[in-house]
């Protein structure tokens, strides 16, 4: 029988009067944003007067409260007991989620001429980004280190920096998690839809604009649609959730097209299942949950 998984612990401040900030770790990790996700719904779960307001982060929460509702006092000490409760992540616990299918055209024309515009910011300004992150991972060629990023899924740890940015972490052995520093200094232009990693962690940029993450290629599908006039948006402006798990499949140019087009006359839906995600399953044997998450969003 395994052993349970043991959670890093959380250290409290207070922001003013109507925010308490729980740092789960300082090192970004799978356990530390299991740790956050469960005790964020179980308090979301409590629905308890005077709670205004949660958000789960990476490796962190932050909770906004009314004080003249809910003391903080008795806030704060609720959220140790809810970490005491979950200093291990428990074997019964599955995450009720989704997994879903995002073509990614890997090494397209447009993010290529927007890295391209800013070398004198890159820590190699000889190498593409999709070069230097292959040779500073160890891989043997770009082609090698593409078949990595699509070949296995992301976790959404949380939506943010701007409205409806996915930041995706890598459901994989630490040992296999690939990661690459940020840009030296940010680039003053990103296209929309930009495929990157910075750190061990993934996005798809969802507007148009400034960015310091590597460029590796770009989404055929939006994470944001602001007029929620398409039907995977009709739950919110931003078609990502924290929790669900993305695989950024690699597509060839005519089926980055095909999508393209039929996003625009929207009959396009985006391939995804529902799924339970035990994290204590994935952590005991994670290319085991991976296989099984994959062979269920294409069977």
């Amino acid at each position: 029988m395994s052993q349970p998984v043991r959670l890093p612990p959380a250290r409290y401040e207070h922001g003013g009067d109507e925010f308490i900030f729980v740092e789960i770790a300082e090192e970004m990790s799978m356990e530390a944003n299991i740790k956050a996700m469960l005790i964020t719904q179980e308090l979301a779960s409590r629905e308890m007067a005077g709670l205004v307001d949660i958000c789960p982060s990476n490796a962190s929460y932050l909770v906004r409260f009314d004080p003249d509702v809910l003391p903080p006092k008795d806030l704060m000490g609720l959220l140790q007991e809810l970490e005491g409760t979950f200093d291990e992540v428990p074997q019964g616990f599955a995450l009720q989620t989704r997994v879903v299918d995002v073509p990614i055209l890997y090494n397209d024309p447009w993010t290529h001429e927007a890295l391209m515009r800013f070398r004198d910011r890159h820590q190699d300004p000889e190498s593409t980004d999709l070069e230097y992150g292959a040779r500073t991972n160890g891989f043997s060629s770009v082609e090698a280190f593409i078949d990595h990023l699509a070949g296995n899924p992301w976790i959404v740890t949380m939506l943010g920096f701007v409205p409806g940015l996915p930041f995706c972490y890598q459901l994989e052995p630490r040992e296999r998690q690939v990661q690459v520093p940020k840009y030296v200094r940010p680039r003053t232009f990103t296209p929309e839809r930009a495929f990157g990693i910075g750190g061990a962690f993934s996005v798809v940029y969802p507007v148009q604009g400034a960015g310091g993450y590597q460029l590796y290629g770009m989404s055929a599908t939006p994470v944001l649609n602001v007029r929620q006039d398409h039907p995977d948006f009709d739950h919110s402006i931003v078609f990502p959730r924290p929790g669900d798990i993305l695989r950024y499949r690699s597509v060839d140019r005519t089926e980055f097209d095909e999508t393209r087009a039929r996003v625009e006359d929207g009959s396009f839906r985006y391939r995804q299942q529902d799924v339970e995600f035990s994290p204590a399953a994935f952590l005991e044997d994670p290319q085991g949950v991976n296989d099984r998450l994959l062979e269920v969003l294409y069977r």
